[in-house]
This record gives structure tokens, sequence and C-alpha cells, in this order.
């Protein structure tokens, strides 16, 4: 499904005053990125926010789910969850989930990662 320019405009719309908004495909969708830092996605007309173990409970409170694609051997659910609607009319609301998925996004990429030991042999 290619991307929706009116989701593009909407997202500028919704999350412009916490910084540069650019919205770039990929995948079929879409990732929006503050600042050069991507903190949700558009897949499916649906925007997804990104969410940490804080912030992720706010999205279960109102019965959203994360993003899930098929992988190659089952589901896999990312970090992003579904945007509730009721935000798209309320800018204000919108906006301070907006700051919350940016602060998400960039204590994601500041964590450290996670790696496998090393076997020695």
């Amino acid at each position: 499904m290619p991307l929706d320019p009116r989701l593009n405009e909407l997202a500028e719309e919704l999350f412009g005053p916490l910084g540069t908004i650019d919205v770039r495909k990929m995948f079929g969708g879409g990732g929006i990125y503050c600042d050069g830092v991507m903190f949700a996605l558009i897949a499916d007309g649906v925007i997804y926010l990104k969410a940490d173990v804080r912030s992720q409970a706010n999205f279960e409170a109102e019965g959203l789910g994360p993003f899930v694609y098929q992988g190659k051997a089952k589901p896999v659910a990312m970090s992003y969850w579904r945007m509730p609607e009721r935000l798209l009319d309320d800018p204000d609301e919108a906006l301070a989930w907006g700051r919350d998925a940016v602060c998400a996004a960039r204590s994601a990429r500041t964590a450290p990662r996670k790696t496998k030991p090393r076997v020695k042999g």
C-alpha cells in the first residue's frame, strides 16, 4: 500500500512543534522522524508511536497493541504501538504522546545494545 500524503501532512501538523518532522518511505509505509530520530511509523494508514517500558502502559490502558510484522519463522512485535485515533482530533494530547515517543526513541538510541555472549572454541 503506498504511503498516503495526507498522513505525511497530518504527522507534520501534529508533531511539528517537537522539531523538524520528516516522513520517509520505508517498506510500503513510512518512518516519522523528529530531528533525525525515528519516533513513529506509518503502516496501512495507521500511525504507530515508539514506546518504552514507561509509556507502554498508556497504550495498554487504551486497549492498543504494537506493530507486528511476519518474520521468517513467526510474527515479530516491534516497540511501536498504535496511536489512539482520538489523538487525531486532539493536537495538544497528540503532541504529548509524540513527545513521549521522541523521548523513548532517543533513549533507545543511547541504550547499550544487548549482545550474545561469544562462545570460545
